[in-house]
């Protein structure tokens, strides 16, 4: 057995259970092992080396704006190509190493009339290419979405990373199409969502199978907002204890601790980190890029960051794009303190806040969610 094989083997992973317990916010009770292993090749484009038990080093984070795609589902994803031509300009010449410009043929329920970010359209990315080189250009997809024909097309297009929305029950479908990506010379990611969710096993075995198909880089993305610090850094600990692919973190904001975590996750050993500008994103939004950057340069790192031109680009939204305000609406908060996705809002009654949250209560204590 290979090494590759023994790491997607429900022996190690058995292992790796054994050696302590694993949980996630429904589970606070954690605790297992870093084991050390030998440093990953680089990605095909500019992912940092990870070093086993070296942690906090932010010179070695990779940026990646997810403004023009999860910014989208404030404002339906109708973002004005000038707009959008002028945001992958501003944020990589402020130095942003990835612009995450959209989804390819829509998001995961579909939406009447979505806009052109929804889409993710070969003229689109074209347009995009012509304005900052290829290898900042970034598309996600959920794989029942797209088929083999639209990954060359996003590669010609101009595109150079594809990221991957893994359904935890029924993963093969994508990770078949993530192979495919590797062999075009695609950048990949592979985005667990809703890791919150996520029995620790479960989330084991998909962080493996995710590197082991090629990933350059498995994502803990923290959907419902409802996670903690300690809790962002175990699970970064476990993850990095069944792959030598690199980790990322993709934060969102419904209990405020959207900074917290990715600080958290990188001193965890985590190297890509998502945000986007004002934090606009679905529900109460992401990570902050101001806020990001600025506590990067706390830190340190001042070299290749210009958060003045990042707040100058923050200017430019708050006049053109009331939907892009930073906000954090109480149903919102009632979904992260519950642990509940954007989805199972609707199964809350709308008007009075307080029997919102006594549903959303009523709706986790009985397990009927």
């Amino acid at each position: 057995m290979t090494l590759v094989e023994y790491r997607s083997s429900s022996r190690f992973i058995n292992g790796v259970m054994r050696s302590g317990s694993i949980g996630t916010p429904r589970n606070r009770m954690n605790g297992f092992p870093i084991l050390c292993r030998p440093a990953r090749k680089a990605a095909r484009a500019v992912a940092p080396p990870a070093a086993c038990a070296i942690h906090g080093g932010v010179e070695m984070v990779i940026n990646l704006d997810v403004t023009l795609r999860d910014g989208g589902y404030r404002n339906n994803f109708d973002f004005p190509l000038d707009y959008a031509r002028h945001h992958v300009r501003e944020s990589v010449a402020a130095g942003m190493e990835w612009i995450e410009i959209g989804y390819r043929n829509g998001s995961f329920k579909p939406r009447p009339g979505i806009g052109r970010t929804g889409l993710g359209a070969d003229d689109y990315i074209r347009a995009l290419a012509e304005v900052v080189p290829p290898e900042h250009l970034c598309m996600i997809v959920h794989p029942k979405n797209i088929t083999e024909e639209d990954l060359p097309r996003m590669y010609e297009a101009g595109a150079r990373m594809v990221r991957f929305c893994l359904p935890s029950g029924a993963p093969e479908a994508g990770l078949a199409l993530l192979a495919q990506a590797v062999d075009l010379g695609f950048t990949t990611t592979v985005n667990i969502t809703r890791v919150s969710q996520l029995d620790g096993r479960r989330l084991a075995e998909l962080a493996a199978m995710s590197g082991d198909s090629g990933a350059d880089v498995v994502y803990l993305a923290d959907s419902n907002g409802s996670m903690l610090p300690r809790e962002v850094s175990r699970l970064v600990t476990l993850v990095r204890s069944v792959t030598d692919a690199a980790i990322g973190l993709h934060a969102h904001n419904n209990l405020g601790l959207a900074l917290a975590n990715a600080i958290a996750a990188v001193e965890a050993g985590a190297t890509w980190i998502d945000s986007s500008v004002l934090g606009m994103g679905k529900g109460p939004g992401n990570l902050v890029t101001e806020q990001w950057l600025a506590y990067l340069g706390r830190r340190g790192r001042t070299e290749g960051h210009d958060l003045g031109r990042i707040l100058a680009l923050a200017h430019r939204m708050e006049g053109e794009f009331a939907e892009a305000a930073p906000s954090l609406p109480l149903p919102d908060l009632v979904l992260g303190h519950f642990d509940l996705s954007v989805e199972e809002r609707a199964k809350l009654p709308q008007g009075r806040i307080s029997d919102a949250f006594s549903a959303a209560r009523e709706l986790t204590a009985t397990g009927a969610r």
